[in-house]
């Protein structure tokens, strides 16, 4: 299979690459800075330059793949969200869409099949309600982003074009995103909770994020939205005692919820607001998680 990635070079392209290239499966990334990210991709990556807006010099590519994993956008985690980063935000992520819809019009050939991200923020803050891919959409900014990131491809699917969307939750990975930033205060002690730590924490393995990307990739029936989270959530008050457990460390402290907002202003609902997500469609679908539980995939990242 050959595969085309956009935003290939974060934390879940890289191991998707990986994992893909593994299995004698060829994969290209789109990325703006070819030359900057060669040396942090698996060897055997073909990386092809774009814009992120326009098919423009990449376009034809589309008649070379079998799959098209679109996960390209802005770290939503790499500052305050001012009025501008919220646009660009939702810029990185429309454009790509855009331009992955205008190359799949221009093509003569188009690929089968393409995954579209998504996170459960889509869903907005619920409390203890339990989420599945049934519950309807939020009002709050990372709900409406999420509404129009998967708006961004749809057209692709008068073409004839299976697509399915993968709403991610929190992904575990000792190689980056949110778990390497967890690590060092707990491992001085300082650990604790968020808030009031009743809030859910919608989490996954890396290796079943990747593992759910191939199944849907090669499940010819897969399409709409699959809630990518483990089936055993857990409130971030139990994943502190988890990973305090697994590191032998303290959770005593506690981080209070005015403190994170004065800190991070909007952008502290991520931490301070989640979701009970459950990947029932998934589940139903045949997919078998490897790690359901956090203890366990907190002693497998880390010990």
């Amino acid at each position: 299979m050959n595969v085309l990635i956009t935003g290939g070079t974060g934390l879940i392209g890289r191991a998707l690459t990986a994992s893909l290239l593994a299995d004698g499966h060829q994969v290209i990334v789109l990325s703006r800075s070819p030359e900057r990210h060669q040396h942090r991709m698996p060897a055997g990556t073909r990386l092809v330059p774009w814009d992120g807006r326009t098919p423009a010099g990449w376009g034809h590519v589309l008649e070379e793949v079998d799959a098209v994993v679109n996960l390209a956008g802005e770290n939503i985690a790499a500052g305050r969200w001012t009025e501008q980063r919220k646009q660009r935000i939702r810029e990185s992520r429309l454009n790509a869409g855009k331009a992955l819809v205008d190359a799949m019009a221009a093509a003569r050939q188009k690929p089968p099949v393409l995954i579209q991200a998504s996170a459960v923020g889509y869903y907005g803050p619920r409390g203890d309600e339990v989420v599945t891919e049934e519950t309807p959409p939020g009002t709050d900014f990372l709900a409406q982003l999420a509404v129009e990131w998967e708006a961004s491809t749809e057209p692709v699917e008068q073409y004839g074009v299976r697509r399915a969307i993968i709403r991610t939750g929190v992904v575990l990975s000792k190689d980056g995103g949110a778990l390497p930033r967890m690590l060092f205060p707990f491992r001085l002690g300082l650990g604790g909770r968020l808030g009031s730590g009743r809030q859910w924490f919608p989490w996954i393995h890396m290796e079943d994020e990747v593992g759910a990307i191939r199944f849907l990739l090669e499940n010819e029936t897969a399409q709409g939205p699959y809630n990518l989270t483990a089936p055993h959530p857990v409130t971030n008050a139990e994943f502190t005692r988890a990973l305090g457990e697994v590191l032998h460390r303290p959770t005593i402290f506690a981080v209070p919820g005015f403190a994170l907002r004065l800190l991070f202003g909007e952008m502290a609902t991520v931490l301070l607001e989640g979701q009970r997500a459950i990947p029932q469609r998934l589940l139903d679908a045949g997919y078998t998680f490897r790690f359901t539980h956090i203890r366990g995939a907190l002693e497998a990242l880390l010990t």
